[in-house]
């Protein structure tokens, strides 16, 4: 199905920027705004994607999210498909393709690539978290090891905080669908990261065989005023150890 032109208020044309330091070969991403505000009854028929339930920011984030990933998937395979909703609520790509959806304070974008050349992708956007929330929530998110590594300042404990938060989240959204099971932050330690936008993650329990302790994971990550976008993509060949 292809949607009406224009698109309906309360979203963008989306864009094929790639934003992220590095691109990734056989890839696509597209990204797009989105206001809840301004979302229609009318609006999912006329991008031709079947409506999901909730408040208007949940389907506007979803619609959002879905023609994202609509226009990546037929920039990389010429089929404009929509992922759907797996029980396990994640989203199930046609065969051939992995991918990952992310959306937050009106944006949303969807990366898909060949399953030849990625075993997993990972995108994440956040906001940067307040310097005394990211308070709050270090213990939750960081390691022992994570939080002794902490900078100085509150301001930049508060930004490394909300690197690794995306940066892990970005991982779960990549191995989940390879392990098929959950693990949370303290299963994962952000490793190190440059300036510019490269990261490594290690995994702290074994995820399966082809997962073990150790493992190794590359990273990168944009922030962009106030958000941050983070992606952890996984090749095809035998992970790092």
């Amino acid at each position: 199905m292809t949607f009406s032109s224009p698109l309906p208020p309360c979203l963008s044309e989306p864009s094929e920027r790639w934003p992220l330091p590095l691109a990734l070969p056989n890839a696509a991403l597209n990204s797009a705004r989105f206001d809840p505000a301004l979302l229609q009854a009318t609006d999912f028929a006329a991008c031709g994607i079947a409506p999901v339930r909730g408040v208007a920011k949940r389907q506007a984030e979803y619609l959002a999210g879905r023609l994202c990933a609509r226009q990546a998937l037929l920039r990389l395979t010429g089929l404009p498909g929509v992922p759907a909703v797996g029980e396990d609520r994640a989203p199930q790509w046609p065969a051939g393709v992995v991918g990952s959806i992310t959306h937050g304070d009106g944006w949303a974008a969807a990366l898909v690539g060949q399953a030849d050349t990625w075993r997993g992708l990972g995108l994440d956007t956040e906001l940067l978290i307040p310097a005394e929330r990211a308070g709050r929530l270090a213990e939750q998110i960081l390691t022992p090891t994570e939080l002794r590594r902490l900078p100085g300042t509150p301001e930049e404990q508060a930004w490394l905080t909300s690197l690794t938060f995306s940066l892990k989240e970005s991982l779960f959204k990549a191995l989940y669908p390879l392990v098929r099971q959950r693990f949370y932050f303290e299963h994962a330690e952000l490793l190190d990261w440059t300036p510019g936008g490269a990261a490594r993650l290690r995994l702290l329990e074994g995820l399966g065989p082809d997962w073990p302790a150790g493992s190794l994971l590359e990273g990168q990550f944009v922030c962009e005023g106030e958000r941050l976008l983070t992606l952890v993509a996984i090749p095809a060949e035998k992970p790092g150890r």
